[in-house]
């Protein structure tokens, strides 16, 4: 066990996985401590939204994980309503069904590769902070940081440590949740539907195994109640009218959904990021994606933070942009599940009735897919950077790769520069007409303008001289 690391990291899910690879890649000193011994490949998310396939553009992953996953260009939510992704303004107009696993292997292999330390076996119980930084008890040992990130799931033990309640409630209990085969696959890649007292989805990992979450309102157990492959097809029958020759099993589980969020996102140099800062129904498979985009958003400011050129108050913005998101995230699935567990026959008919006629409506249909996809949240001062081609041929995200800020900018942008600022890589976009644009490390858009503006905006930006 090390005594001594810049940015201690508490658990190695995907969300811990990205944070470490940005800051080793940026040279931070950082170390991710993982309760778990061994890895496991029975994980509960398996979709990656099209704002996370661009957050993993631009660290040069996303093509690694769209090869082994397959793409959903229309969400059935149920019944009839789709929400139709092929529009969405991005490389990635879809959903990508892959498990959670293969995220988390992509991200490992770069995190290690960029020279990030991660240590398995590694149960924190305690966490202290004091003039110096904080110190982490680690299985009876002291790890010392300067920093410390709480990414450590639902039953953090950062966050408890911290004293910061979770507030919120349970909202279905009794989900089973398997991994199975089949002996004929959907004709669609995800099959679901919800018929007032069950639902069922069925998506596949590519390697001839199927996810299926089911709920049956007739039979609500304990979450420590075994589980049967007769209750997941007769949910199957019930919900999608047949039980696609369910043969077998690697895996069952049953566990309930809460919907909480925790009221600060940071105390100190104390962190919360993914399922420690907020947890929400499995509805529109937002888990795993909203937590890799507080990774995203967190790692820059954290080594701005540690390298000494971060502006004051940049380090406070993780929270004051995040958390609405994650706010967001919790009405936006909870409407879902609410949706999908109405009761009566007559209140689904209404239901597919006005949300048909809803999402038929361009501005509505835009909106639903912005919002499940991502692509449509900005924060109020950083609307998110679009991928626009250059001159030499390149996309914008192939150039946020280093991890620098980027100025779109005619190359005689540079004499602007003045050679001083090691941070901002200049990229010319094909648009010649396109407004001066200082896009951050996470693909947001940090100011636009002309050239007046842009020492301005560098200096707001903390953007070090040389």
């Amino acid at each position: 066990m090390i005594e001594r690391t810049t940015v201690a990291i508490v658990g190695a899910g995907p969300t811990g996985l990205l944070l470490a690879g940005d800051l080793a890649r940026a040279g931070v000193d950082v170390t991710v401590l993982e309760r778990r011994g061994t890895e496991s490949n029975l994980t509960r998310a398996f979709g990656v939204h099209a704002r996370t396939l661009e957050q993993l553009d631009a660290r040069g992953l996303a093509d690694e994980v769209v090869a082994g996953g397959a793409p959903v260009e229309r969400l059935r939510l149920f019944d009839h309503l789709r929400i139709n992704l092929a529009t969405l303004p991005t490389r990635f107009p879809y959903l990508l069904i892959t498990p959670q696993y293969n995220v988390e292997s992509v991200l490992e292999k770069r995190a290690t590769a960029a020279g990030a330390r991660i240590v398995r076996d590694a149960q924190v119980t305690a966490v202290r902070q004091d003039a110096d930084g904080v110190a982490l008890t680690v299985d009876g040992a002291t790890v010392r940081a300067d920093y410390a990130v709480g990414a450590d799931g639902v039953h953090s033990a950062v966050r408890d440590a911290l004293g910061l309640p979770f507030p919120g409630k349970s909202v279905l209990k009794s989900i089973m949740l398997a991994d199975v085969r089949l002996t004929h696959a959907p004709e669609d890649v995800l099959a679901v539907n919800a018929v007032g007292d069950a639902f069922a989805f069925v998506a596949p990992f590519g390697d001839g195994w199927h996810r299926i979450f089911a709920w049956d309102r007739r039979k609500q157990l304990p979450d420590t109640a075994p589980v049967t492959l007769d209750e997941f097809r007769d949910v199957m029958r019930r919900a999608l009218g047949t039980d696609f020759g369910l043969q077998e099993a690697r895996w069952m589980s049953r566990f309930h959904s809460d919907e909480r969020q925790a009221p600060h996102y940071r105390v100190g140099r104390v962190f919360l990021a993914g399922d420690a800062a907020h947890v929400h129904s499995p509805a529109g498979g937002q888990g795993m994606n909203t937590g890799l985009q507080d990774a995203a958003n967190l790692g820059w400011k954290l080594a701005a933070a540690v390298q000494g050129w971060a502006p004051d108050g940049l380090l406070d913005t993780y929270e004051s942009e995040r958390h609405p998101v994650g706010r967001l995230v919790l009405r936006s699935s909870g409407a879902i599940i609410r949706m999908a567990m109405v009761r009566s026959r007559a209140g689904r008919l209404t239901r597919n009735l006005l949300g048909g006629a809803a999402l038929h409506l361009p501005p509505v249909a835009r909106k639903a897919a912005g919002t499940i996809s991502g692509i449509g949240i900005d924060y109020p001062r950083a609307p998110r950077a679009q991928d626009v081609p250059l001159q030499d041929s390149r996309r914008l995200y192939e150039v946020l790769r280093a991890g620098k800020f980027v100025l779109l900018a005619p190359e005689e942008a540079q004499s602007a520069l003045d050679g001083r600022h090691d941070r901002v890589v200049l990229a010319s976009p094909a648009d010649a007409t396109m407004p001066w644009t200082l896009v951050r490390p996470d693909a947001h858009i940090a100011w636009r303008g002309g050239p007046a503006g842009l020492r301005t905006a560098l200096l707001e930006t903390g953007t070090p001289t040389s």
